[in-house]
């Protein structure tokens, strides 16, 4: 959908209704507030970064999109609806996780359950839904390993039959949760292009969580930065600023760009949130 399309209201030419919107919600475990009055809208083709340190509510801000945790405050919707389990709108790209050896499911059936995932077991393919995962095997460069078990595949390789999964539902929401973790330079390049691409190609919108923002420093649109129960939403350059994150961390915080690259200095906290050095662990 583009600007010049109807909006939710029937209005031509206005701005078309967002893919994902937050309005005034929050989130909490017990007395302990990880966000509030958190107003967001993720507009198709859009990537947002979601950074912050460890047990922010990175990582359950995506299960209540997911409809796995519910809101304690506000609300969330999808394509202006509820969010529900289960949804076919959004594509999940989950952590790097090696799969157990001897596990049989190969390439190309992983990538062909984002086409069948929905339904109960696994069932033959129609000739258009196999010409489409053939196509996605090609997108996201595993045609040369399609026929070998995951388990075989090093933990790129996996990562990358995964993106094919995710985008093979045709989402229009693409969540991921730290995907670029343990994965060397050169994957964490080709995991981020996959998915730059398929915004691109698509128009899916993007939310990423990840603890280093400079891998895909280059492709993101605006930044949700998370810390010590508050949040800034804007642009890599006006929210990775000494002074936006001084604030949010209530003590000094130099943000340092050198060689391309964004380095945070100063509390504890804020350097071991990650830039540079990525954790796991997060709420």
């Amino acid at each position: 959908m583009t600007t010049a399309q109807r909006s939710g209201d029937g209005t031509a030419g206005a701005v078309p209704a967002p893919v994902l919107a937050f309005r005034d919600a929050g989130l909490s475990y017990g007395d302990r507030r990880l966000w509030a009055g958190l107003d967001l809208d993720v507009r198709a083709g859009e990537f947002i970064a979601v950074l912050g340190p460890n047990g922010a509510g990175k990582t359950s801000m995506l299960r209540t999109v997911l409809g796995q945790q519910s809101l304690t405050a506000g609300t969330v919707a999808l394509l202006g609806a509820p969010v529900r389990r289960g949804s076919r709108a959004i594509g999940y790209v989950p952590q790097q996780r090696l799969m157990e050896a001897g596990t049989p499911l190969r390439t190309r059936d992983l990538v062909a359950l984002g086409v069948q995932g929905h339904r109960f077991g696994i069932g033959r393919l129609s000739r258009q839904e196999q010409a489409f995962v053939e196509d996605v095997i090609d997108r996201v460069g595993v045609r040369a390993f399609a026929e070998a078990p995951v388990a075989e595949l090093s933990g790129g390789e996996q990562q990358r039959a995964r993106v094919g999964q995710a985008i093979a539902s045709r989402p229009a929401l693409l969540l991921c949760d730290e995907p670029l973790i343990s994965l060397d330079l050169r994957h964490q390049r080709i995991v981020t292009e996959l998915i730059d691409e398929e915004r691109r190609r698509d128009g899916a919108a993007v939310l990423f969580v990840t603890h280093d923002v400079n891998p895909i420093l280059d492709v993101v649109d605006r930044v949700l930065y998370i810390a010590g129960g508050r949040f800034r939403i804007g642009t890599p350059d006006e929210v990775l600023r000494s002074d936006v994150l001084t604030d949010l961390y209530g003590t000094p915080v130099d943000v340092v760009r050198t060689m391309g690259r964004v380095v945070i200095v100063g509390s504890a906290e804020a350097e071991g949130q990650g830039h540079g050095v990525p954790r796991q662990g997060d709420h």
